[in-house]
């Protein structure tokens, strides 16, 4: 009998601790305002939004009327952060999602995207598209209300394959807030707004 109550003891340690490790979704409704924060006002009523089930699986929390698609924070990382993009990126994006499920690194995405691209199977924007991130700390994040004290916004706007040349952009700020190009000449070139 002492051995039983011992082995349920520790059985429910071990189901409090999993429970603690597994991140809290939030309720639809909350996903669907936080994703929101970096989305213009104009824009926010018809975005389509990427959120979270129970399970921990994103799903299409609403389905979208305009050109603008929206995720939820990831409850799997630190901190928060949101955004929303033009929907003619959301091919490039899904596929990135694909490959990080899989178990793919960063860098090994990137390769998988470029040669995908490169061979027409993956589809980029042929004009710029525009990106709204907004983050923060959890501590300034309001889990009832969905809403994100002293946030900061940056902005991505996808330029695929132009380089300092084609934009006369520089390589880095020398200001802060100042316009500047990444990954120049790749399929991923993309203008940096926000923050240094």
């Amino acid at each position: 009998m002492k051995n039983l109550i011992f082995v349920s003891i520790i059985l429910s340690i071990f189901s409090a601790c999993a429970q603690k490790d597994k991140p809290q979704i939030l309720s639809k409704e909350i996903q669907i305002k936080t994703a929101l924060l970096p989305a213009p006002d104009d824009k926010k009523d018809g975005a389509m939004i990427y959120g979270y089930n129970e399970e921990g699986e994103m799903v299409v929390l609403r389905e979208g009327t305009n050109d603008l698609v929206c995720l939820a924070d990831n409850p799997n990382n630190k901190g928060i952060s949101v955004s929303c993009y033009f929907k003619e990126l959301d091919p490039f994006m899904k596929r990135g999602r694909a490959l990080k499920k899989e178990g793919k690194e960063t860098m090994e995405i990137r390769k998988i995207r470029a040669e995908e691209v490169a061979a027409g199977t993956l589809k980029m924007p042929s004009a710029p598209s525009m990106m709204y991130i907004y983050y923060g700390t959890d501590e300034n994040y309001d889990k009832t209300q969905g809403t994100l004290a002293d946030g900061q916004f940056r902005y991505v706007i996808y330029t695929p394959f132009a380089t300092t040349e084609t934009t006369g952009l520089p390589l880095k700020p020398h200001a802060k807030g100042m316009p500047w190009l990444m990954d120049p000449g790749t399929h991923r070139a993309h203008i940096m707004v926000g923050p240094n």
